[in-house]
């Protein structure tokens, strides 16, 4: 897990939330998420976005490393750039254990890389 990354286009996007918009994504290919999970990605996400504004993501590289993604519009005067940077310190310490199950998760069930990963 990872401060605000700039991911290339191979990441694979988890779930996001647009402020501009007001719309929530949870990519379909993890549908088979838990529901308790996915609410709580949803919750994360859209509270996110209403507290500091913007487009939050949680993506994916190609290793299965999760990142949290964040992009303002640039005439988007009211986006928090400061409150943004503690908002993501704070939901990787509050959210650590499913930040880092949703990773083994990605690894085991998405790269079928089993190996390495201790459940």
């Amino acid at each position: 897990m990872y401060d605000e990354a700039d991911i290339n286009s191979d990441a694979v996007i988890l779930c996001a939330a647009n402020a501009y918009e007001q719309k929530y994504y949870l990519n379909e290919n993890f549908s088979s998420l838990p529901q308790a999970i996915k609410d709580e990605l949803q919750i994360m996400c859209v509270l996110y976005t209403a507290e500091i504004g913007g487009i939050f993501s949680l993506q994916y590289d190609e290793d299965g490393n999760l990142y949290m993604n964040v992009v303002a519009e640039e005439d988007d005067f009211s986006f928090d750039e400061i409150g943004s940077a503690l908002k993501i310190k704070a939901l990787q310490n509050e959210k650590r254990d499913l930040l880092e199950s949703l990773e083994k998760y990605y690894r085991a069930v998405i790269l079928h890389q089993t190996d390495d990963i201790e459940m």
